[in-house]
């Protein structure tokens, strides 16, 4: 029979402490259990402060998976894969886990997320150094009149590529994506990856090789 220990996370000791939040990670693991409960379970409060961030309380799940061979499950892993060091602690770990939110996550599905996230901070840079880029050009000039309606189809544009890139399902799906492409592998081909993975469009939906031609042009093309 397995063993299950239960890792919650909750950004500040305000949540941690009223519950927000907590409460529904731990429904949603009771529920992917069907009742069971779990042997132990460890909870991080994350306070936005380096010391605050050490993840004691998931060096003590691993720790306790370890000694009792149990596996670690968690509510909410692509929250957390956004941060690298989550990513690397259960990378370098031996334990078993499982993420109620993706279920097929593996140790293979880490390294796409170390990937996002590497790329999603990619991704903030550029966008400030682009937002102020434009706060200087704006205060220099304002622009002509007969070029608004072209300046505003161009934003519409970049607002759809923006709203791409942001999507979670997308930024998930664009890390094994861009990994694919440079190892010259169709676009079927990634869409099959992608669904055996339990990967997602935007939508909800599987993958076809189409969506992904798509979505590779629009997030990568237009960066």
């Amino acid at each position: 029979m397995n063993k299950f220990v239960a890792y919650y996370r909750v950004s500040s000791a305000q949540q941690g402490a009223s519950g927000l939040g907590l409460e529904a990670q731990r429904s949603a693991v009771l529920k992917y259990l069907k009742g069971e409960i779990p042997v132990m379970d460890f909870t991080d409060v994350e306070t936005g402060t380096k010391k605050g961030n050490d993840r004691v309380g998931l060096q003590k799940a691993l720790k306790y998976c370890r000694e009792h061979s149990a596996k670690l499950i968690i509510a909410k892993l692509d929250r957390l894969a956004r941060n690298v060091s989550f990513i690397s602690k259960l990378m370098e770990s031996e334990v078993e886990f499982i993420a109620t939110d993706l279920p097929t996550a593996n140790k293979f599905t880490l390294h796409i997320f170390a990937a996002l996230a590497e790329q999603e901070a990619l991704f903030i840079s550029e966008r400030t150094k682009s937002a102020l880029a434009e706060a200087k050009k704006r205060g220099k000039k304002l622009g002509s009149p007969q070029n608004l309606t072209r300046e505003a189809q161009q934003k519409g544009v970049e607002a759809k590529v923006q709203k791409a890139k942001e999507n979670d399902n997308n930024k998930k799906a664009l890390a094994l994506i861009n990994l694919h492409r440079k190892n010259n592998l169709s676009y079927r081909k990634i869409a099959d990856e992608l669904n055996n993975a339990g990967f997602l469009t935007s939508k909800g939906k599987s993958f076809s090789g189409s969506q992904v031609f798509t979505l590779y042009e629009r997030c990568t093309q237009s960066s």
